[in-house]
């Protein structure tokens, strides 16, 4: 009984301090690049083209147009993804267009709200793609679980990037 005891503290520390991280670290930023060999205006085209996003977005299964027109500000759409064999779904708005520079969404889903800006600026011929993404958690389980996964969501990052790119240079 005396080791239950110690076993059940122990373990109720341990969410306390699960939960303890949510609140030092309720919503993460960060920012991620990469340089194309080709010209801004292909690769804004090739970026926008809603028919090439599952060759560069992980888990990318499809989307579905809930309202408004779709590329325009204001459209509303549902994303389907599939991550680690569960289907997820994320409601994207967007809320910013400057053609040939930048897009700015949000996304929204129940465990977690995201802004997020993809931002192309010629150099030189090429063409820097960069990305800015403040995400935070629905609660504090999940402020907390995004605070602990926040390296892989950059790693996934900087990988759509870099399949965005090769999408983009085969293309």
């Amino acid at each position: 009984m005396k080791y239950l005891k110690y076993i059940l503290g122990v373990i109720a520390v341990l969410f306390i301090v699960f939960l303890l991280i949510g609140v030092i670290k309720p919503e993460i930023s960060y920012d991620c690049e990469t340089m194309v060999n080709k010209p801004l205006a292909e690769s804004w085209e090739v970026s926008q083209d809603g028919t090439k996003l599952g060759e560069w977005l992980i888990g990318f299964q499809k989307t579905e147009q809930i309202s408004g027109t779709p590329g325009t500000v204001g459209a509303v759409s549902d994303v389907y993804f599939v991550n680690d064999g569960a289907e997820m779904v994320i409601r994207e708005t967007i809320t910013e267009i400057v053609p040939n520079e930048s897009i700015s969404m949000t996304f929204a889903s129940d465990f977690m709200n995201m802004d997020y800006k993809l931002i192309m600026e010629e150099i030189d011929g090429k063409t820097k793609i960069s990305s800015t993404t403040l995400t935070k958690g629905n609660g504090m389980f999940s402020k907390s679980i995004m605070a602990l996964v926040s390296n892989s969501m950059i790693e996934q990052e900087n990988t759509n990037l870099s399949n965005l790119k090769k999408v983009i240079e085969d293309n």
